[in-house]
């Protein structure tokens, strides 16, 4: 089976539940992994807006995923985790919260199965550059896409 990427509450292009977002309780939504590749000793998480209006702008990002670790719960987002600094200015999750009147943003969801236990990050490091220094360590990837408008 392939490595594979889901959630209890956001089925792949579904909608992302208020609860989730900026306009609810901004809590993480809870993530569910599968399979990874053999050699995997860690993971890092990301998530994407791909439709702001200035370009991509990251919300969440966590590296330093134990390898035997197959779940985050819902508001889990810190859950001991490494977290990166989303384009909120804050380290951890920040929930969707599109422009009002844009049609809805898509959001990706990314998990990478890396070749490393972990990665050498500053408190200070933005998402974008946790992403880009994971992927220079990637076994495998897995995404989960979903919406959210308002």
């Amino acid at each position: 089976m392939p490595f594979q990427l889901s959630s209890p509450t956001i089925s792949d292009r579904g909608t992302i539940p208020v609860r989730c977002t900026g306009d609810g309780e901004d809590l993480s939504p809870p993530l569910v992994w599968s399979d990874p590749p053999a050699g995997t000793k860690s993971f890092a998480l990301a998530l994407e807006d791909t439709d702001a209006p200035g370009g991509s702008f990251w919300h969440w990002g966590a590296c330093n995923i134990p390898a035997a670790m197959r779940r985050l719960e819902e508001g889990d987002a810190a859950g001991g985790l490494k977290m990166a600094v989303n384009d909120f200015g804050r380290a951890g999750y920040g929930g969707p919260h599109p422009p009002r009147g844009d049609a809805p943003h898509r959001y990706h969801f990314r998990l990478a199965a890396l070749d490393v236990e972990t990665l050498p990050l500053g408190p200070a490091t933005r998402v974008k550059d946790m992403w880009r220094a994971a992927r220079q360590h990637v076994l495998a990837e897995t995404e989960l896409v979903a919406t959210y408008g308002r």
